[in-house]
């Protein structure tokens, strides 16, 4: 389907996006917000947009200039190094995409986290009453100054089963750059978000884009996030032996970055591609014959070591988003979380993952931008991952999360 029949058959749509690239962010914001509110058939519930550009007091600016917008929606946004709108991704420009979704009675809640010393420990304020008919909520964090990967992991002590989605912004600047906004207001540090709860049909999908090497085995001698035996033998030894196993393909492909999946579902008779929580093995430790991963495993944990490519994360995306589709039937909209090191950096391009919406959910609203970390459920369990595409989807059946 050509761009402007995509943008024809948004007329009528529930979900609609909207993109502008130019280096007048504060023009760039209005013109991607209108193109979004433009396109839906109904008025504006949720409005999510996000920003690329050099100087955060623009992005800023910008930002406010986007939540006048719709001053009928609850509106949210964050700052970017790579924004996704109109079926493309733009990266390290100056840009901004747009999404507005018309939700028929769903109930939306804003928020602002930030983190208070408590004695020995920081706590989080700031985090929504829970209900009974929450779905979802959407999580924009800044990763310098808010602890996404302890709150993440930790977030079922306090929300429950309740799935989050979202990313970790960035600014062209690095530290000090990111601008988050929700509501009217702009926050230079901790997270903000939105929970939908009541009349609303959402499901969640995440592609992690990696292929197992080597057999599925047993942790059994661990100490921190080192791995000292598997399946009764040395951890290392055990990795060299896969290794020499392999083609030459694959061997290059664990030079460039090695990767580990921890089981989800320790009763499965088998476990496959996608059955895994996927960490980067940071180092190896010759003296101790282990090998560092980025978790902390337990002992009795099956682990199975991974490999990622672009055509390995290519046929992920797409085999979970057909098989979604399958399951959901006719989706309306979605929200892309893309990791930063996706777009051209793995595929050669910055359309990949939004191109790969569209092919398999159709001509849907679509956007989202380039995160530094992606937050999505595996298996029912909150996590921050990296080389992810996490994706909200909105439909007209029930589907869930």
């Amino acid at each position: 389907m050509s761009r402007e029949a995509r943008r024809v058959a948004l007329m009528t749509s529930r979900f609609a996006d909207g993109l502008a690239v130019g280096s007048d962010l504060v023009e760039a914001a209005r013109n991607a917000v209108g193109q979004a509110l433009s396109r839906l058939s109904g008025q504006a519930d949720l409005v999510c947009f996000f920003i690329c550009g050099d100087d955060p007091d623009d992005v800023a600016r910008a930002g406010q200039a986007a939540m006048e917008l719709a001053p009928g929606a609850h509106v949210i946004g964050c700052s970017a190094t790579g924004v996704i709108g109109d079926g493309q991704g733009v990266e390290l420009t100056p840009a901004v995409s747009a999404w507005a979704g018309t939700l028929d009675g769903a109930r939306l809640t804003t928020f602002a986290l930030e983190t208070l010393a408590a004695e020995d420990k920081f706590v989080v304020v700031g985090l929504p009453e829970r209900s009974a008919d929450d779905h979802v909520a959407i999580l924009l964090a800044d990763p310098y100054t808010f602890p996404t990967d302890a709150f993440v992991e930790r977030s079922v002590d306090v929300l429950g089963e309740l799935p989050l989605i979202g990313g970790l912004a960035n600014g062209l600047q690095g530290r000090g750059s990111v601008r988050l906004f929700a509501d009217g207001r702009v926050y230079t540090e901790g997270a903000i978000g939105v929970l939908l709860s009541g009349p609303v049909q959402v499901s969640t999908v995440v592609s992690q884009g990696c292929r197992p090497i080597g057999p599925s085995m047993v942790v059994t001698a661990s100490e921190d996030n080192l791995l000292l035996e598997l399946a009764g033998q040395p951890a290392l030894a055990r990795l060299e032996d896969i290794v020499s196993e392999l083609d030459e393909d694959d061997r290059e492909l664990v030079a460039a970055g090695l990767q580990i999946g921890v089981a989800m579902d320790e009763y499965a008779e088998r476990h496959e591609r996608g059955d895994f929580l996927i960490r980067g093995v940071i180092g190896i430790d010759p003296e101790r014959e282990a090998v560092a991963i980025g978790d902390i495993v337990e002992i009795g944990r099956t682990v199975r070591f991974q490999v990622r490519d672009a055509a390995t994360a290519d046929e992920d995306l797409y085999d979970l988003l057909d098989a979604h589709r399958e399951q959901l039937g006719k989706v309306d909209g979605a929200l892309l979380f893309s990791c930063n090191g996706r777009g051209s950096a793995m595929f050669g391009t910055a359309d990949h993952d939004p191109v790969a919406l569209r092919d398999t959910l159709g001509p849907i609203g679509v956007a989202g931008f380039f995160a530094a970390g992606e937050v999505g459920p595996v298996a029912g369990h909150n996590h921050v991952h990296g080389f992810t595409a996490s994706v909200l989807v909105f439909s007209s059946t029930a589907g869930a999360p």
